[in-house]
């Protein structure tokens, strides 16, 4: 999308269209902004100045982004349900790397449940989750389920706090699919709470391997707490609704499986 350019356009006529570039775009330049508004730069690092004065968005080096909201926790009621088929997909991708007789540790949340759903034909290995929907999800099953204990997340489902944290540093798996609140090549994988943050790293450093699992909608979004930057992670398995920046950017960090998305919700 191009703005036209508009001779003497009052200040919230420029305001406007500089927001309505950014919506469409996500970002903008301010070379391009002189060019299309026939304005001095100065005009322009003075409108942006005051957007970001009202938080409406964030300057960068020689343009500016819009302000996200940071991503916040949600029930699992409020995400059940949402992006149904990309986490079936990425479920079903992530299984195929699960070898019989092998420890996994599943990380609370939607998408690691549906893995949970595909676990119950498994005789040989072993579960270690701080989810108890995925516990309950295999208790008529031959899974071998080993649940961390400590504090309930109610509405949610996720066990946290010092119980938790102790379990996990006294383990070791082969195999840990990650579980992600929002993904950013900048700030890396982001939790809504220090809690959250602090379990997912530990269950990074108990795993010989880490697998991140998560739909598209997660990506170039941010939350409060830093869990970990990409280069830690093996890989990431998502839906190709990604855009093919974002896909480019990945690989240069890990290995990046995508499958079918369907459409988004």
């Amino acid at each position: 999308m191009k703005l036209t350019k508009v001779m003497k356009m009052m200040p919230k006529e420029r305001r406007d269209q500089i927001l309505k570039q950014l919506h469409a775009n996500g970002k903008i330049d301010i070379e391009d902004l002189v060019n299309q508004l026939n304005v001095s730069a100065m005009t322009i690092r003075r409108d942006l100045a005051y957007l970001e004065e009202n938080e409406k968005i964030i300057r960068t080096h020689g343009g500016a982004i819009l302000n996200k909201p940071l991503v916040v926790e949600s029930s699992f009621r409020t995400k059940e349900g949402k992006f149904n088929n990309q986490k079936k997909q990425i479920a079903n991708k992530a299984v195929e790397f699960i070898q019989d007789h092998s420890t996994i540790l599943l990380d609370s949340g939607t998408t690691t449940l549906e893995i949970a759903k595909l676990l119950k034909d498994k005789k040989t290995i072993t579960v270690v989750t701080n989810d108890i929907k995925i516990a309950a999800e295999l208790i008529d099953t031959d899974v071998k389920v080993i649940v961390t204990g400590g504090e309930l997340q109610n509405n949610v489902g996720t066990l946290f706090g010092p119980l938790t944290e102790q379990i996990l540093k006294n383990i070791h798996v082969d195999l840990f699919f990650l579980g992600a609140h929002a993904i950013d090549f900048k700030a890396g994988i982001t939790a809504p709470t220090f809690e959250k943050a602090s379990i997912k790293k530990l269950m990074i450093e108990a795993s010989e391997k880490t697998w991140l699992v998560a739909d598209s909608s997660k990506f170039d979004q941010k939350s409060l707490t830093k869990v970990c930057d990409l280069t830690q992670l093996y890989g990431v398995i998502t839906d190709r609704n990604i855009t093919t920046e974002i896909e480019e950017k990945l690989n240069e960090y890990l290995e990046v499986v995508t499958v079918e998305g369907g459409e988004q919700q």
